[in-house]
């Protein structure tokens, strides 16, 4: 019977992946307290597109809203991956930047805003290269002049992934949390391949990918801090427990010394197992005193 209620469960789950990015962005906050901030009916998309023969999207592909979570202030920022794959341009992102910066400034002012960042992206998008690139670098900074403040959440979901410069802006938050089905990396598989060729990476071996990028994998490092269902109220809880968590007292990106000495102990001639290289990270501690968040969904 056991078995049966948890399959039915699963079933009757309401999926976060399959949501579209303002649907996961209104399912986060406090019942009436979210509003969306310069919205599709603003009109503000891309003048770039169009240039190059791509339709704009009225909200280039970010939703920004802000409202309250658990009863605090809080920013979300979610990025459609529908939409050229969740790929960052000039504006959206400088609609990520300015709403970090925001969040910032009411934090300074002495109220404190959390961020969370719902991160469905390849990257920079290749028809604003330049621009994009300066985007990421002011979002990266927007994210450390908050994350002193407010906990900066960032949660990669699936089916895209968060790779680029966007899992670099990842690194940089106070916390992440993943799905299994979700991937975090720098460099997409099909780009290893692409310029290293199959011997490196096979981007068609699903199992190799997500045993290097995926979830599970990230989170049994210490590359994240929650690992959850695919399902809207578990993610939501997930976030809600860390915002309440607050600020922590290391960030991971802070952890110079120790991801050297992880690094430093690889032997870079022979090919390691993703499994053989998770046992290796977990018996050197993975969390460095950071508050690890345990597994959700199980």
């Amino acid at each position: 019977m056991s078995a049966a209620r948890d399959d039915l469960a699963f079933v009757n789950r309401q999926s976060f992946i399959e949501l579209h990015a303002r649907e996961r962005a209104s399912t986060l906050f406090d019942n009436g307290t979210a509003r969306e901030l310069v919205g599709p009916f603003d009109r503000i998309e891309s003048p770039w597109l169009p240039l190059q023969g791509v339709t704009p999207q009225a909200d280039d592909g970010c939703v920004v809203m802000k409202g309250k979570i658990s009863g605090r202030d809080a920013v979300v920022v979610a990025l459609e991956g529908a939409f050229q794959g969740g790929s960052l341009g000039e504006v959206s992102g400088a609609k990520l930047t300015v709403a970090l910066d925001l969040a910032r400034a009411d934090s300074e002012n002495g109220k404190p805003t959390a961020a969370v960042l719902l991160l469905e992206t390849g990257g920079v998008r290749l028809q604003e290269a330049n621009l994009g690139l300066a985007a990421i670098a002011e979002i990266m900074a927007a994210i450390l002049g908050l994350r002193r403040y407010a906990p900066v959440i960032s949660v990669v979901a699936g089916t895209v992934g968060c790779f680029g410069g966007m899992s670099l802006a990842a690194g940089l938050s106070s916390y992440i949390v993943m799905t299994r089905e979700a991937r975090l990396g720098l460099n997409g598989p099909e780009v290893i391949e692409q310029e290293s060729g199959i011997d490196e990476f096979d981007s068609s071996d699903r199992s190799l990918i997500w045993a290097i990028n995926g979830g599970e994998q990230r989170y049994a490092m210490g590359l994240a801090d929650s690992l959850v269902e695919d399902d809207t109220g578990k993610v939501g809880a997930a976030i809600r427990q860390l915002i309440e968590t607050g600020v922590p007292t290391q960030h991971r990106s802070s952890q110079v010394a120790f991801y050297r000495e992880r690094i430093r102990s690889l032997d870079p001639t022979r090919q390691f197992d993703p499994k053989e290289l998770r046992a290796s990270w977990q018996a050197t501690g993975s969390t460095n005193g950071r508050p690890m968040i345990t597994e959700t969904g199980k």
